[in-house]
C-alpha cells in the first residue's frame, strides 16, 4: 500500500493506493492518527487508485471515523471504483461515510 497525503483547502487528502489488509492498514491508521493529533478535523480518503481492501482494511475506516466524530471532525470517501466499491456498498459503509465522486467535490 502506497499512502500519500496534501491538503486541499481545509481538508487533508490521504492518497491510498494498491491493497489495504491486515498487514498494510495499520500504517493507514497511524498516519490519519498523526493528522488528527495535529489538529486536522477534516479527512478525505482517495480510494481511486485502491484495488482490494480487506474486513482489516474496512475497520481502520470505522477506527479512524470514529477519532474524528470525537474530536468533532469528519471522514469522507472519494473516488470508490471497482471491487473496493462492491465491497463498501456490501458492508454498508456507504451509508456510514459522505461518499463524493471526486477529490474537488469531497473538500467542498
Amino acid at each position: 500500500m502506497k499512502l500519500t497525503c496534501s491538503k486541499s483547502g481545509a481538508a487533508s487528502v490521504i492518497k491510498v493506493e494498491d491493497r489495504m489488509d491486515a498487514q498494510s492498514c495499520p500504517d493507514f491508521e497511524k498516519e490519519c492518527q498523526r493528522l488528527i493529533q495535529e489538529g486536522e478535523k477534516q479527512l478525505v480518503v482517495d480510494l481511486g487508485a485502491l484495488r482490494y481492501i480487506s474486513s482489516a482494511g474496512l475497520r481502520a475506516f470505522l477506527v479512524v471515523g470514529n477519532r474524528l466524530k470525537e474530536t468533532g471532525g469528519s471522514l469522507r470517501i472519494c473516488c470508490l471504483d471497482g471491487l473496493v466499491k462492491q465491497v463498501f456498498l456490501a458492508a454498508g459503509f456507504t451509508s456510514i461515510f459522505p461518499i463524493f465522486d471526486s477529490v474537488e467535490a469531497a473538500t467542498k
